[in-house]
Parts: C-alpha cells; structure tokens; sequence
C-alpha cells in the first residue's frame, strides 16, 4: 500500500509516466419495448423486461498527472486482450518513455507474462521492460485511482441500456474525447501518513 501511494507522491516525469490500470466488465441490454421518451414533467420510463446480449469488456488506463486516459472496448477478458491493450499503450502513448509505471490489480492476466502469448519471446521480454509494474494489496483494489474515474464513466455515460458493443465502443470514444479535452484528474488526497494512522492496527509494532 505505501509503494503505491509514494507513486502518487511523485511528480510528473515525462519519462516515468504514471498510469493506473484497470478493466471492468459491461452487461450489453436492449429494451424489449421502446421506452416513452422524457417529457416536461415527465422522466423517461422503460418497461422492466430486457434483451441480454452478452458482455463485453472495457479497458482503462488512466494518467492522473495529466488528466488523461485511453480506454478499449473488447469482446472477452483475456491474456491476450491485455497484453495487446498494454503494447498499444507503450508503443503509440509513451514511446519515448524510459519507464511506464503502473499502478493496476493482482488478476492473474495483468503481468508480463501474458505478453507471450501474442509476441515472440526476446519482443516480449522486451515489451515487459518498458514497464515498471506495481499492484494494489488483496481487497484494496480502491487504492487504483482508475476505481473512481471508472465510477466516472458508468456515471456519465453507461448508466443506461446499451444493447450492441458497436455503440458501446462509440459512446466511450466520445465520453474519453470529452474528458481528456478537459485534463479531468482525480483529487487524490490520501497519504502514507493517513494509511498510517487509519490501518495502525496492521503495521507490526516493535517488543522492547
């Protein structure tokens, strides 16, 4: 917990750039019957009944220093899915970057080892060395500071019926435009000093 949050302490390093990674899964809906629209007066009202037409997957990587992210909408949850996800972030986001740092979770995809699965081994190891990775303890995935931009996303943009994964990707495109026009960041205030204080009953204490 600390390592991650003395990442968040540091400055901005063009060279070193930060990013918090994380994927979310995406009930694609459609309505059974058409909704009334919303009226003066009068919201929008949908009929309880649904259409489920699978799920598709969404893939965030989020640079709170900057204020921008870059998000992908994938039919499946995989190795494959990932590594390809994190060689798009390297090679057309940070290709000067000495060192991409990231901040993400312990699910068993999001290591260099997937990086094999699609890369010939001296390009993926190769591939693995441009990241610096680091990962947030058991049960404390909201210390990933993508946690909340994504609770951004579900607010602003998927908190309705989306039944195909065409007008999912073009919604999120939109939505990512939006923000990143704006440098949206996250006030992130919680330090090593409070994880300190809050989690004391955690940290070993000396016998004398």
């Amino acid at each position: 917990m600390e390592k991650t949050l003395d990442i968040y302490g540091l400055p901005y390093n063009p060279k070193r750039p930060q990013i918090c990674f994380d994927e979310s899964p995406y009930q694609l809906i459609n309505d059974v019957v058409d909704p009334i629209p919303m009226k003066p007066g009068s919201v929008k009202k949908e009929d309880h009944h649904y259409n489920r037409n699978g799920v598709c997957q969404i893939l965030i990587a989020f640079e709170p220093l900057t204020g921008q992210r870059f998000i992908q909408v994938r039919e499946q949850r995989t190795k494959k899915d990932y590594a390809e996800f994190m060689k798009e972030v390297a090679e057309k986001l940070y290709p000067d970057a000495e060192k991409i740092v990231v901040v993400q979770d312990n699910l068993n995809t999001h290591n260099p080892g997937s990086f094999y699965k699609i890369l010939p081994p001296k390009e993926a190891f190769e591939l693995a060395e441009r990241f610096d990775m680091h990962y947030t303890p058991k049960k404390a995935s909201w210390l990933n500071m993508v946690e909340i931009e994504l609770s951004v996303l579900s607010k602003q943009c998927l908190d309705r019926r989306i039944g195909d994964i065409k007008t999912v990707k073009r919604e999120l495109l939109q939505w990512v435009k939006d923000r990143n026009e704006k440098n949206a960041t996250v006030n992130w205030q919680f330090t090593k000093n409070m994880a300190r204080d809050k989690f004391k009953k955690f940290y070993p204490t000396s016998q004398n």
